[in-house]
Formats: structure tokens, C-alpha cells, sequence
């Protein structure tokens, strides 16, 4: 049965996989990168998560309110319990990122509950009508979304922050 799961599954899922494996692989180093790209992978997990996410499903319209509880959770956890120093050298356009295996666990974690979800959706399309999965599996995006969210934010305040640099 998950061998043929795997053979079913289409290539740029995979390609997708190798993406965000590397992405969580340069993310474990400390590097200096510029805040678009800090900006990548939070918005790329939040297109995954929004992609998920069915506002004709038992939830409605109301699926987007329990998205955004989890995401409000997390980010606000994520802001508020952080404690490395951000450092940003606007002069060079860059902000220092210390390394960090979150990334790479939350976009596994990520990853993971789509394929499963798509996976037992196939498997026993019921589940596209239970309110208890469909409200877990929001919450549960909307907390992954708002950790990423709320790091980026954390990341954002500390450009704005940072005086830019005036031309001579």
C-alpha cells in the first residue's frame, strides 16, 4: 500500500521535498541573507498551508477564523519567547541569521500533514466532511504558519528598527 502511495506521487512533489530539505539545511548555518530572502520560506509554507485549507468544507467560511487563532497563537508565542538578538546591517542590505534546525523540522512538519492529509483524503474521502479533522488540521496549519510568521516578523521589526542609511 505505501509503495504504491510513493509511485503514485507525482515528481514535483518530490522536487518539492528536495527544495525544502535544502532550504531547512541552509537554515541550521548562520548566515548573512537579505530579507526578502528570510521572507522565501515563510511565504512558500504559507501557500502549502493556504493550498490545504477548503472554505467550502464543513468548517465554511469559518475555516479561515480557526487558521488564523492557531497562526495568532504561535506568532505571538514565537515573538514573545524569543531571545537571540536579531542583528541587521542595512548599510549592506542584509540581516545575520543564526542558524536554527526549526526551519527545516517545521517544514518537514509541514510537508508531512499536507502528504498525509492529501494521502487519507484519497484513502477515505469522508474525512473532506468531518468538522473534527478539518478543524484539527487548520488549527494545526495556522500554528505552523504563525511560527514562521512570527519569526519573520521578528525579523521585519529589526530592519525597521535599524536607521537606513542616508546617501553622502
Amino acid at each position: 500500500m505505501i509503495q504504491q502511495i510513493i509511485s503514485h506521487t507525482p515528481l514535483y512533489v518530490w522536487a518539492l521535498l528536495a527544495f525544502l530539505m535544502y532550504r531547512g539545511w541552509l537554515a541550521s548555518k548562520d548566515r548573512a541573507t537579505s530579507l526578502l530572502k528570510v521572507a522565501l520560506i515563510p511565504l512558500v509554507m504559507l501557500g502549502l498551508a493556504v493550498s490545504g485549507i477548503r472554505g467550502g468544507g464543513p468548517l465554511g467560511q469559518m475555516v479561515w477564523a480557526v487558521w488564523a487563532v492557531g497562526a495568532a497563537v504561535s506568532g505571538t508565542l514565537i515573538w514573545t519567547l524569543s531571545t537571540r538578538e536579531v542583528r541587521v546591517d542595512r548599510a549592506a542590505g542584509t540581516i545575520l541569521q543564526r542558524g536554527s534546525w526549526m526551519p527545516l523540522g517545521l517544514m518537514m512538519a509541514i510537508f508531512a500533514t499536507k502528504y498525509s492529509v492529501a494521502v487519507l483524503s484519497a484513502i477515505q474521502p469522508e474525512l473532506a466532511h468531518n468538522l473534527l479533522f478539518a478543524t484539527a488540521i487548520t488549527l494545526l496549519y495556522g500554528v505552523f504558519n504563525g511560527l514562521f510568521l512570527g519569526r519573520l516578523a521578528r525579523y521585519t521589526a529589526a530592519w525597521m528598527r535599524q536607521p537606513a542609511t542616508v546617501a553622502a
